[in-house]
């Protein structure tokens, strides 16, 4: 017997509180998106758009106000500085939006305002990277393609593994590039196109009625957003680590839900009844115990490495928090129930043609 927090003989209601959870997670959804549209778009960092990044570490306590004052008057473009970590680490971030400038030069004058400014030199510079403007909008292109297709990906396995339909997620998957040729012969910038694809993608799930698909893509949307949006409020950067962190949590949120949906196709058998939701409730309480386990193992991984990872590490670990939280939620609240939307009639008939 493997350990158990919860019995698996639990009968939380959970798709009676469905509404309230579309509403709150539209609610959040529309928060971030706010924040976004505020701020011009995500705050890229220098992997998306080029300049230099110069990380200090003091070996005694230093205020912020100084030293952003201190690189203010450099006279460096763009400068900007960011503390990492926690109030005691005493390591910072200064960034310069220009990539032109030859790297002994940033290195000197910000030495030279910091030494001056706080009278000590007892500080180190860790790392000095530089990126090109061109080489930020390729990565940041890149990032936006490594999502788009990783969701394209598994919405094609899904339909294949739950519902026995390789040639509709072919035709699917063949459906969606032709769109998106067409899109970009009219010239559609890069970030319109990825939405684009995105709403094709989610069209064609509804259109063929690939239901798991299509409820597995909506969750793995809804954590993305979440985390994204919760990043520009907190006003933190975009940066290659922010998005191996995104990619990582897609991931877990999957395997997640894909247990969710196994044992939601395990009990919806011929002759089992058309109640839908009591179905589906049954089988997010046998695993409910699982979730819960998973959830917490992983959350303590990610917050020792939130807590003693270094600000390095900072930014990945906060995402992957967020994105571990937004993703137990959303394999209940969000995947689960948009098995609902064709449905208990075409459900069961699928489910009797795949066993």
């Amino acid at each position: 017997m493997g350990l158990r927090l919860i019995k698996h003989t639990t009968t939380f209601d959970f798709l009676g509180a469905r509404y309230i959870a579309f509403a709150l997670s539209g609610l959040l959804i529309l928060i971030g998106l706010g924040s976004l549209v505020m701020k011009g778009g995500p705050r890229y960092g220098i992997d998306f758009s080029g300049g230099m990044i110069v990380q200090m570490k003091f070996e005694v306590p230093v205020d912020f106000d100084p030293l952003r004052e201190a690189m203010e008057k450099t006279g460096l473009p763009g400068v900007s500085v960011q503390r990492l970590g926690f109030e005691g680490d005493n390591e910072y971030l200064v960034r310069v939006s220009s990539s032109d400038i030859p790297s002994d030069e940033v290195r000197a004058a910000i030495t030279t305002a910091a030494t001056s400014a706080l009278n000590t030199d007892k500080f180190v510079i860790q790392r000095l990277e530089m990126v090109g403007p061109k080489v930020g909008a390729d990565l940041r292109t890149k990032a936006l393609e490594a999502m788009f297709y990783s969701l394209l990906l598994i919405s094609i396995y899904i339909s294949g593994r739950f519902e026995q339909r390789w040639l509709v997620g072919a035709i699917m998957a063949g459906g969606l590039f032709a769109g998106i040729t067409v899109l970009k012969l009219i010239g559609l910038p890069t970030a319109w196109l990825i939405l684009a694809a995105l709403v094709i993608t989610l069209g064609l799930c509804w259109f063929l009625r690939l239901r798991y698909a299509l409820g597995a893509i909506m969750s793995l949307l809804h954590d993305t957003l979440i985390t994204v949006g919760i990043f520009s409020l907190m006003n933190k950067e975009f940066d290659l680590n922010v998005i191996a962190a995104l990619l990582t949590l897609i991931g877990y949120s999957l395997n997640d839900t894909i247990v969710v949906f196994d044992r939601i196709r395990e009990n919806l058998k011929p002759g089992s009844g058309t109640d839908m939701p009591a179905i589906i409730n049954q089988s997010l309480n046998q695993t409910l115990s699982r979730t819960i386990l998973t959830s917490l193992t992983v959350l303590f991984v990610v917050l020792s490495l939130y807590f003693f990872g270094g600000g390095v590490l900072h930014d990945f670990s906060l995402a992957l928090l967020i994105g571990v939280i937004s993703g137990t939620y959303s394999t209940i609240y969000v995947a689960s129930p948009f098995l609902l939307t064709f449905g208990p009639f075409q459900m069961q008939k699928n489910a009797a043609q795949a066993a």
